[in-house]
This record gives structure tokens, sequence and C-alpha cells, in this order.
């Protein structure tokens, strides 16, 4: 679990380089100017705490569907399978520039965008914050696939959801700092950064596949003992 839990936060950082380019300017546009240090900062925490909270709600939902394929007794293959296709999305991505996101993934993107702006029109209260970070948790993003590709691998759903937590909580940070501060880092640093987030994901990728072929390498890739589908005998002591 806690190599689990490590991956997911590692992962969360190197996904905040990716946020700060994507999501920077809607943090900047949260309405905190304002607002004097204590109250901007319960702000943008709640802000935080709402994207928190729908990746602990994904990784419930695709929790279930990974506990599924365990009980199917392929969860390793998944596992497998996803490293390998955060590999393929990753070289055709970076390598091909070729966007994988689907068509119908723009059309969420412009509703869920739609509502943010709503929110943000009828800001009425400091939970208002918290709105808006739950529906920009929503938002497609391809980070955000790639972690979700990771929670599914899971074998139990408790799992599932601490790696989504940790994932966001990883994000924190970098998001906390702009929207505070009230600015972006400078397109050099942003080009910098922009250039460590194919390593993080290739890192991942390899972790999800070594995990899944059960090789017995201490909190890499745990050799399971016992499959979904393994009968357990019960012998009982006859005292004579």
């Amino acid at each position: 679990m806690w190599a689990l839990v490590t991956t997911a936060w590692v992962m969360g950082l190197f996904s905040s380089l990716h946020c700060v380019g994507m999501c920077g300017p809607l943090a900047l546009m949260l309405p905190v100017q304002h607002l004097n240090a204590n109250e901007r900062f319960v702000s943008l925490f709640l802000y935080q705490a709402g994207r928190i909270i729908t990746y602990a709600s994904l990784g419930l939902l695709f929790g279930f569907i990974g506990r599924s394929f365990f009980v199917a007794g392929i969860q390793q293959w998944l596992s497998i399978g996803m490293g390998i296709l955060m590999i393929l999305l990753l070289i055709l991505n970076y390598g091909y520039h070729k966007n994988v996101q689907p068509a119908f993934m723009n059309s969420a993107y412009q509703k869920i965008q739609k509502f943010i702006v709503r929110i943000l029109k009828n800001n009425k209260s400091v939970f208002s914050f918290l709105y808006l970070g739950m529906a920009n948790g929503l938002l497609p993003c391809g980070m955000l696939y790639m972690a979700i590709a990771a929670a599914l691998s899971t074998a139990v759903l408790g799992n599932s959801i601490l790696f989504m937590i940790f994932f966001g909580l990883g994000t924190m940070p970098a998001m906390m700092m702009i929207s505070y501060l009230g600015t972006m880092p400078g397109l050099s640093w942003r080009r910098s950064f922009k250039k460590l987030i194919p390593l993080g994901i290739a890192l991942v990728a390899v972790f999800l596949i070594l995990r899944g072929m059960n090789l017995g390498i201490p909190y890499v890739s745990l050799e399971i003992l016992m499959k979904a589908d393994t009968p357990i005998e019960c012998r009982q002591a006859i005292v004579q």
C-alpha cells in the first residue's frame, strides 16, 4: 500500500507541472484577491479539497471496477495492460504529438466550464470554492486519466481511493501557490517543468508493469501467493 501511495503522490507532483499550464489560468480567476490572508487561504484550501473529493469519488468508482477484475483473476494482467497503455499514449502524445483524447470529452469539457462560470457568477459564500474545486476535478485531463488507470489496477477498493487522494495531494502545493500568489511561473520554468512530465508517466507505467508481473520485489512487485480463484483448505485438528 505504501508503495502505491508514494507512487500516487509522486505522480501528482509530476502532474502539477502539467496542471500549472492547463489549470493555472482557471486558478488565477478565483475571486480571492480581495480577501485577507486567512480568508484567502481557507478559500483556496476548500477549492483544492473539492478537487481531492472528486478524485476520491473517481477512485471509489474505478476501485469497484478494478475489484471485479481481481475477483475474476485477471487483475495482474490489467496492471500490466494499463502500464503498456500508458507507454503507448506517452509515445503518441510526446513522440508523434497526437491528441488521443476522445471527441466526447470536448463536449464534457465545455459543459463543465459553463458550470464553473455559473458558480463564479453566483459566488456568495466561502463554500462555493469547494464546489468549484469539485467541478474542476471533473475536467478532462490526460494526467488524470493516467491516475485513474493506475487506480483501476489496484485490487483493494480502499487502495484505489487512497491512490486518487494522494494523487490530488501531490498536485496541491503548486496549485495553491499559483492561486495564493496570483501569478504564473515564467515561460522558461514552465518549459523546463514540462520536460519532466514524460519521465514521471514512464516511471508510473514501469511500476504498474512490474507490479503485475508478480516478481516478488519488495515494495514494487510483491508476489501474490493466493489468487482470487484459489480454494482455501481448512483442516480440523482431532484431539484424542
